[in-house]
């Protein structure tokens, strides 16, 4: 019998998870240790070799930890469920002028829920994975707070989980910093681990070329939306453009067009075919809606809140306000955020913990 109890641990072949599971291991937790194929390189009409999270090599380096430390490793295929939502999504968003995290929906609506049923299925009391944040529980709640290393918090990616999956997920990670998890595998023996790069790429777009994907997947995209009107603020034509779902807000490269100053994407309109360009102060916006919300801390507005929101992976927040009974929910800044791009997450913050997210539907104005 196991001292914490039997956990089923995502193993993507990494250093963070790897170590994730031996700690556990050395815990006194049963592990379990499972890899998920999320995507089939063979069908994506990408030349290049399968890379990140769902290659060979990862898949046996997961194994191979396993099995020196004598827990069992299984794999899982999860391609269709994958496929289904995810990558169905990633294209939808694009159509509609969007810019989707797709690791995200990943996640929170695919890799949870999968092993969650997995967990069940193999008596398992909990789930666990090597993300960089830590799991608090209050007034009922459960929530991620930041991970103490601010270069590698990932509460960021965590917000659409549900109080569900996080009720019976542990964040070992959390309290660590990456350059202990790297001393971690060492000591236990995986200096080539130790070293291992990461990987920041989208799985399914492993050469990081997401108009050759879209192009590939939807067929004459191309030549529906070439031709399209690249516009001024004002409204005043400037040329034409690619296609809407090529371009992204904020994009100041491959524009097509010179006029002696740097130039933005600002906005995207699909109903009609439209890239709005204008100067960097331009993409500098005071509001936005969000929408597809999920709340952590708090069951949920109870009048207006402050908060800290970001806006990105990478963003270090803007003080703001959520407005209570709004529907998509209004946002307003302290002071203008840049580059809100619709399809991203929002997230927003109390402190270190998140109170909730959802989806960036557009930015205003005013």
């Amino acid at each position: 019998m196991s001292k914490h109890g039997r956990v089923l641990v995502a193993m993507s072949g990494g250093v963070d998870s790897t170590v994730t599971a031996l700690m556990l291991h050395d815990q006194g937790y049963e592990v379990v240790g499972v890899t998920m194929k999320t995507w089939d390189y063979a069908t994506s009409g990408s030349s290049h070799k399968e890379t990140g999270c769902c290659n060979l090599d990862s898949f046996n380096d997961a194994r191979a930890a396993a099995v020196q430390h004598g827990f069992p490793h299984y794999i899982i295929d999860i391609r269709d469920e994958f496929g289904h939502f995810v990558i169905n999504n990633f294209i939808d968003e694009y159509l509609s002028g969007r810019t989707p995290n797709p690791c995200i929906l990943c996640n929170t609506h695919i890799k949870w829920e999968a092993l969650l049923r997995r967990a069940d299925a193999l008596h398992c009391d909990y789930i666990a994975t090597g993300h960089y944040v830590n799991l608090k529980q209050e007034n009922g709640r459960y929530f991620v707070s930041k991970g103490i290393d601010e270069h590698k918090d990932q509460s960021y990616v965590m917000w659409g989980l549900s109080q569900e999956c996080l009720s019976r997920t542990l964040f070992p990670l959390g309290k660590y910093r990456k350059t202990e998890i790297r001393e971690m595998a060492l000591a236990y023996g995986f200096p080539e681990l130790a070293r291992k790069s990461e990987s920041y790429e989208i799985c399914f777009i492993p050469d990081n070329d997401y108009r050759g994907f879209l192009k590939r997947k939807v067929s004459g995209l191309e030549s529906r939306t070439r031709g399209g009107k690249l516009v001024w603020q004002d409204g005043t034509v400037i040329g034409e453009h690619e296609g809407y779902p090529f371009y992204t807000v904020g994009q100041r490269k491959g524009l097509g067009v010179a006029l002696g100053k740097p130039v933005y994407v600002t906005d995207i309109i699909p109903e009609t075919n439209t890239v709005v360009l204008g100067e960097e102060h331009d993409l500098y916006r005071p509001a936005m809606e969000v929408y597809k919300l999920n709340w952590m801390k708090f069951t949920g507005l109870n009048g207006d809140m402050r908060a800290v929101i970001k806006v990105r992976y990478r963003d270090r927040g803007t003080p703001g306000v959520l407005r209570a009974g709004t529907d998509p929910l209004r946002v307003d800044f302290d002071s203008p955020v840049k580059g809100i791009a619709p399809g991203q997450s929002a997230v927003f913050y109390d402190g270190d913990d998140v109170i909730g997210g959802g989806i960036i539907l557009r930015s205003l104005k005013n």
